[in-house]
């Protein structure tokens, strides 16, 4: 995951930079528009964390030309501005998301990843975590291009596990994608579950892992 951050206070655009990487993988930051112009000319993106108010403009004029790209980048807005009228404004204009500061670290985050998670899901249907590929369409799964068999039940877990990436999967949750209202659930049949599918992941050389959390569900890390 690539994340670029276009923000001109120094202070602001560090912790940014850390922040993202920390929990996305990896972050550049430019401080001005054709500086990121630049940037997403020669690398591709996966979201875009850009300020309004820059040196050379606002950060909005930057969003058509985003749109061009290739696969286009997600792009969250950060802004002091918090009239509605300018909110409008920027997803009009085609921002996935906008967050006025100042902002929490933890939401800050979690709109990123949920912006990342709706382009994945829009890209021909097909989400990825790491190596991993699952066609929601196809309802099949991949690593690394090499399909992999996977029951149906599994099956169920994983998409809610693929979609719920870098975050906790409740037990609840979790149990809802894999059985009807009808069916009975063992106390253990979730674990079980999850048991063999991760010995099937871990087979197949998937770089992903699937963490249980105790007390709580699962969590899916790309590892």
């Amino acid at each position: 995951m690539r994340v670029l951050v276009v923000e001109d206070d120094p202070q602001l655009s560090a912790w940014l930079k850390t922040t993202l990487s920390d929990a996305l993988g990896h972050a550049d930051v430019v401080d001005n528009l054709d500086e990121a112009l630049a940037a997403v000319r020669v690398q591709p993106f996966d979201l875009v964390v850009l300020d309004r108010r820059l040196p050379d403009g606002d950060g909005i004029t930057l969003i058509s030309r985003l749109a061009q790209l290739r696969p286009r980048p997600g792009v969250l807005m950060l802004t002091a501005f918090d009239d509605p009228v300018e909110i409008a404004r920027a997803l009009d204009a085609g921002a996935d998301d906008y967050v006025p500061k100042p902002f929490e670290p933890v939401e800050l985050v979690a709109r990123a990843r949920a912006v990342i998670r709706r382009l994945q899901v829009d890209r021909k249907g097909v989400l990825r975590v790491g190596n991993l590929s699952f066609d929601t369409a196809a309802r099949s799964v991949s690593i690394e291009g090499r399909p992999i068999p996977v029951p149906r039940r599994e099956l169920a877990l994983l998409e809610a596990l693929v979609r719920r990436a870098g975050q906790v999967a409740m037990r609840e949750a979790l149990e809802a994608a894999a059985y009807g209202f009808d069916d009975e659930i063992q106390s253990n049949a979730l674990d079980a579950h999850i048991s063999r599918l991760r010995k099937r992941l871990r087979d197949a050389d998937c770089s992903v892992a699937i963490k249980p959390l105790r007390g709580l569900g699962y969590m899916m890390d790309a590892g």
